[in-house]
C-alpha cells in the first residue's frame, strides 16, 4: 500500500507539473511590448522606399498584402484567402477575405486591390521595385471580393513578389497618409510617431482574424547605439532587441537567466562586394584568388563569435532554391598566389576597401579580410566611410575597389542581371538564364535554372560570398512565440504574447 501511494503521489505531482507547464505555454492576451530598433525609418510607405527599417515596423503589423511570408519562409494567404492560376499561367484569380476593415472603418474590397496595383505600375508613383510588376497586363475587378491579374508573360516570381512588403494593399481613401500615418488592415493600428524616439501601435479590435493579436500595444523605440540597447534591456526599459544584437553581446546575454537569445538566420547575405569593372578585379583569376584566400570558418568565428552560416553564392539557406556552394573555393592560400601570378600579379597589388562605418559587422569582417588577403600579397587600405557617403560613392556611382555589406532583400539574385548595379557585373548568359527562370512555370525546371544561376556567379567569383547574417533576436524570457529566423525583412508581432 505504501509503495502504491508513493507512486500515486509521483504521478499526481507529474500531472500537476505537466498541467502547469501546458497552461504556461498557452497564449495570453494583454500587455505591451517595447522593441528596440537601431534605425528609424525615413517614412512608413514600403512601396516607394527601400529602407529595411520601414517593413520592420509596418509589414503584417499595420499593412498587409494579398499574400505574406510566414516564419518558415513560405508564401501564405493574407488578405486573399485563396487563389487559382490558369493552365497557361497568365491569369491569377484571387478570392478576398470578407469582413475586413481598414483601421478607419472603411470596408476592404477589390477596388482597393486594383487601386494599389494601378498605383504600383504608375511611373509617377516612384515605386521602389517596378520590376516586380512589369509582367502585369491588367488588374480586373470580377466582383467586390474577387480580383483577376492578367499577365503578359508567365512569371514564376509573381506570387513571391505579391508577398513582399512592396505589395501591401493601400487604402485608396487614405493613400496620402501612408508615409507618416498609415491606415491598414493589419492586427495593429498606427497611433503616433515621435520623430527621433518611437512609433506606437495599438491592437485593432476589429481585426478579421479572431483571437489575435495577443498584445494590446507595441512600441518601436529607436536606439542606434548597440551598447545603449543592451543597457536598456538590462534596465527593463525595453523588452526586445529584434535586430542588430552583436555576436559578443548575444554570447553574454545567453548566460543570463533573465533573457533569451534566438539563434536563427536572416535573408542578409554578407559579401565582399567587388568592382568588376576596375583593374585588377575585372580579371576572374584575381577574383578567384581572393575567394581562395578567405577562410570563411575563421572569419565567422573572429567577426561573428561563431554565429552565422557560410555561403558560397548569393542566396540564403531559407530560399527553396538554395544549394550549398561553399566547397567551390576551399581555403587555399597557395592556390590564391598561383592565380595571382597567372594574372600578372606575382607580388600581389594594392587596393582600397571602403567600409560603411555604420555597421560593426562590416567593419570587423573587412578588417579580418584585409589581414587574410595580405597573406597572399594583396595589401588593402581600409577607409571607414560615413553611410551617406557610402551610398553616394559606392552604391550609386561605383567609386570603389572593394567593400563589405549585407544585402537584406530576400530572393535578390536578380541584381546580378543588372550591368549598372554597383558591382558592375555584366554576363549575358546569366541575364538570359534569369529570364528563363522567371518565366518558367514548371517548379522542377525553375529550381534547376536558379541552381544554374547560383553556380554561374560562384564560378565567376563576382563577389566574395561570405556568410548569412544571424538574426539573434534577444529578449526578456517572458516574451513568447518570437520569430527565430527572419526569412523576410519583418518584425511580425501578430502572434507574440507575454508569459504572465
Amino acid at each position: 500500500m505504501k509503495k502504491f501511494l508513493f507512486f500515486c503521489s509521483i504521478f499526481l505531482t507529474f500531472a500537476i507539473l505537466t498541467t502547469v507547464t501546458s497552461a504556461q505555454q498557452k497564449p495570453v492576451s494583454g500587455g505591451s511590448l517595447i522593441i528596440a530598433q537601431g534605425v528609424e525609418p525615413p517614412g512608413l510607405d514600403p512601396t516607394t522606399a527601400t529602407s529595411a527599417a520601414i517593413p520592420r515596423v509596418v509589414y503584417t503589423n499595420v499593412l498587409e498584402g494579398l499574400l505574406k511570408i510566414d516564419r518558415n519562409g513560405k508564401v501564405v494567404p493574407a488578405l486573399a484567402k485563396d487563389y487559382k492560376i490558369s493552365r497557361d499561367g497568365k491569369e491569377i484569380t484571387f478570392v478576398l477575405e470578407r469582413g475586413v476593415k481598414f483601421h478607419d472603418g472603411k470596408p476592404f474590397d477589390s477596388e482597393d486591390v486594383k487601386f494599389t496595383f494601378d498605383r504600383l505600375m504608375d511611373p509617377k508613383t516612384g515605386t521602389a521595385h517596378p520590376e516586380y510588376y512589369k509582367d502585369i497586363d491588367s488588374v480586373q475587378v470580377v466582383d467586390s471580393h474577387t480580383i483577376m491579374f492578367k499577365l503578359k508573360n508567365v512569371n514564376s516570381m509573381f506570387l513571391f513578389n505579391l508577398a513582399r512588403p512592396d505589395s501591401i494593399i493601400v487604402n485608396r481613401q487614405a493613400v496620402d497618409k501612408i508615409k507618416s500615418m498609415p491606415v491598414g488592415t493589419g492586427p495593429f493600428k498606427f497611433v503616433e510617431w515621435v520623430r527621433g524616439d518611437h512609433i506606437t501601435l495599438t491592437k485593432f479590435g476589429e481585426y478579421y482574424r479572431k483571437g489575435i493579436p495577443y498584445l494590446d500595444k507595441v512600441t518601436f523605440k529607436f536606439i542606434g547605439d548597440p551598447s545603449a540597447q543592451i543597457a536598456s534591456l538590462k534596465a527593463g526599459d525595453i523588452d526586445v532587441i529584434a535586430y542588430d544584437v552583436s555576436p559578443e553581446n548575444a554570447s553574454l546575454l545567453e548566460k543570463d537567466p533573465k533573457f533569451k537569445v534566438l539563434n536563427g538566420y536572416t535573408t542578409t547575405e554578407v559579401i565582399l562586394s567587388t568592382n568588376n569593372s576596375r583593374k585588377p578585379f575585372n580579371d576572374v583569376r584575381v577574383r578567384r584568388a581572393m575567394a581562395y584566400a578567405i577562410d570563411r570558418t575563421a572569419l565567422i568565428k573572429a567577426a561573428m563569435s561563431g554565429y552565422g552560416i557560410p555561403i558560397g553564392s548569393h542566396m540564403d539557406p531559407g530560399n527553396p532554391h538554395y544549394i550549398d556552394l561553399t566547397s567551390a573555393y576551399p581555403y587555399n592560400p597557395e592556390k590564391a598566389k598561383q592565380l595571382l601570378a597567372e594574372a600578372g600579379y606575382p607580388n600581389g597589388f594594392e587596393a582600397v576597401i571602403k567600409l560603411p562605418e555604420r555597421f560593426a559587422y562590416a567593419k570587423r569582417t573587412g578588417e579580418i579580410i584585409a589581414d587574410m588577403l595580405s597573406q597572399v600579397g594583396i595589401k588593402l587600405k581600409i577607409e571607414l566611410t560615413e553611410w551617406g557617403q557610402w551610398i553616394d560613392r559606392v552604391f550609386k556611382n561605383a567609386d570603389f575597389d572593394l567593400t563589405v555589406i549585407g544585402h537584406a532583400e530576400p530572393f535578390d539574385i536578380n541584381i546580378y542581371a543588372n550591368p549598372k548595379y554597383y558591382f558592375r557585373y555584366d554576363n549575358p548568359k546569366f541575364q538570359e538564364t534569369l529570364k528563363k527562370a522567371e518565366s518558367e512555370a514548371n517548379p522542377k525546371t525553375q529550381r534547376e535554372l536558379y541552381i544554374t544561376l547560383q553556380k554561374t556567379i560562384t564560378e565567376d567569383a563576382v563577389n566574395g560570398f561570405l556568410y548569412v547574417l544571424p538574426s539573434l533576436p534577444t529578449m526578456k524570457k517572458e516574451v513568447m512565440n518570437w520569430w527565430k529566423d527572419y526569412p523576410m525583412t519583418a518584425v511580425d508581432v501578430t502572434e507574440v504574447w507575454i508569459q504572465k
